[in-house]
């Protein structure tokens, strides 16, 4: 099997693991939302594959996961709030891992990319909720915007618990995954090869 089909089948499998990691556990919040397993998974598809290949299967991922839990109105946000998140936390790890070689050296950077990747999850769902809940209560006028940052302000503290959750999760499955001899070859290969 050449490197290209491993890595398009490891990120066909990426994909499917966090669809079912975001719906395997589902802690509903007072916000109508839920917190979620997937996050972690997400960042790991970022680091696994690299920012692009990454951004691809954690988006895919994470939207069919709210197309089969009801949440549509959710998936096109999903869709490029993940793929931002996969992305930029894989491209912070590939640039920062090729200088620190040991494993504990690379959780540092597994946590610098998941807390920049997590910060645009924060962010993203905080801007489409608040420009939902402005659409919903009449428009984009100024009143309706404040109501809708005001409102969409509730689920931040969700969306942070789920961040932490995320990158302690990819803390501790990053461990298992370097044991994978092809999947850490995807890691160092695409570390050393990025500068």
């Amino acid at each position: 099997m050449t490197r290209t089909t491993k890595k398009l089948v490891t990120a066909a499998l990426m994909a499917a693991f966090t669809c079912i990691a975001t719906m395997l556990i589902k802690i509903q919040t007072p916000t109508f939302g839920y917190i979620h397993l997937g996050d972690g998974l997400v960042l790991l598809c970022g680091v696994v594959l690299g920012p692009a290949t990454g951004a691809a299967a954690a988006s895919i991922g994470s939207m069919f996961s709210d197309l089969f839990s009801g949440y549509l109105s959710f998936a096109p946000a999903t869709l490029v709030i993940k793929a931002l998140t996969a992305g930029a936390a894989g491209l912070l790890f590939h640039r920062l891992s090729p200088h620190m070689k040991s494993a504990r050296a690379r959780n540092v950077c597994v946590i610098a990319g998941g807390l920049i990747g997590e910060s645009i999850m924060i962010l993203g769902y905080f801007l489409y909720e608040a420009g939902m809940a402005a659409f919903a209560s009449g428009g984009f006028q100024k009143a309706a915007l404040y109501a809708g940052l005001v409102s969409s302000a509730a689920g931040i503290p969700f969306n942070i618990v789920q961040g932490v959750t995320g990158i302690a999760i990819s803390l501790l499955l990053m461990p298992v995954l370097m044991k994978i001899s092809d999947v850490r070859n995807f890691i160092l290969d695409y570390s050393s090869s990025s500068l």
